[in-house]
Parts: C-alpha cells; sequence; structure tokens
C-alpha cells in the first residue's frame, strides 16, 4: 500500500514538475528546468510543499520581467496547485487506495496535527494502516467502510 501510494505520489509529482517548467519556461523566466525540479520535489510534501517550491520562480520572474510576468507566474503556479494538489491528487489518491477524497484531505490535517510535518507526509499510509486494522476487526469494519469510498457503502459513484 506504501508503494503504491509513492508512486501515484511521484507520477503527480512529475506531472506538477513538468508543468512547473513549462509555465516558466513560457514565461521566459531563467532556469526552467531547476523550477520543475523543485516543484518536483518539495511536491512530496503535501499542501505546503508545492507552495514553497513556487515561492524562488515567482521571485525571479518577478526581478526579471516586473509586476505582470511576475503574477502570470504566480497565478499559474497558483492553478498548478489547485489543479493537482487539491483537485486531482485526492481524487486518484482515494480511488487507487480505496479511501473516500474527503478522508485522504481530513487525513492530511489530523496527522499533520498529531506527528506535524512528519504526519502530513505520512497521512494516507498511516490512514490506510488504520483502515487495514479496522478491516481486520467484526466490531471495527464499519469504521474500516465509513474510510472508503462511496461505493462500498452501497451509495452511487
Amino acid at each position: 500500500m506504501v508503494y503504491e501510494y509513492m508512486s501515484i505520489k511521484a507520477v503527480l509529482s512529475l506531472v506538477t514538475g513538468a508543468l512547473a517548467s513549462l509555465l516558466t519556461w513560457l514565461a521566459g523566466v531563467d532556469f526552467p528546468l531547476l523550477w520543475g525540479l523543485v516543484a518536483f520535489l518539495f511536491n512530496f510534501v503535501p499542501n505546503i510543499g508545492s507552495v514553497i517550491a513556487a515561492v524562488p520562480a515567482i521571485l525571479l520572474a518577478f526581478l526579471q520581467y516586473g509586476v505582470a510576468t511576475g503574477l502570470v507566474v504566480a497565478g499559474g503556479y497558483g492553478l498548478i496547485n489547485v489543479a493537482i494538489g487539491t483537485v486531482l491528487e485526492p481524487r486518484v489518491m482515494g480511488r487507487r487506495l480505496g479511501l473516500s477524497t474527503l478522508v485522504v484531505f481530513l487525513s492530511l490535517i489530523v496527522w499533520g496535527w498529531v506527528l506535524g510535518p512528519v504526519g502530513m507526509l505520512l497521512s494516507v499510509p498511516l490512514t490506510m494502516a488504520v483502515k487495514i486494522v479496522c478491516e481486520s476487526r467484526e466490531d471495527l469494519r464499519i469504521i474500516a467502510v465509513l474510510l472508503g469510498p462511496a461505493s462500498e457503502r452501497g451509495a452511487d459513484a
């Protein structure tokens, strides 16, 4: 399960990095491959990593070309991060790992609160472990069902 999580995360991080490189290249910002690599690596840190990765490229765009290009690059990074980190990633993680999209999002908050940044990195694997434990015990099976996608509960997906 951890392997599948990491492979999904790697693919989505690769897409994020490629889009960041394309964005900075189209905007004419120096070192577009570097900004793509930074976006790829920092995307492994849920939520905040993508934002941190965007800051240097946005600052360079402001310094190189001024306010208009800086705002375009900031908007492009914002669009990439919202599309992948908020919409696509929770859906793919939920479907491939058998967790609902809401549970994936809430697990980031809960495990981040409990264990800090490390908890955010491990939120999905830890939640999967909780689900597996709950599935193995008859008295906790209802919790495992609630953690899963709507199709497991008999609702139309």
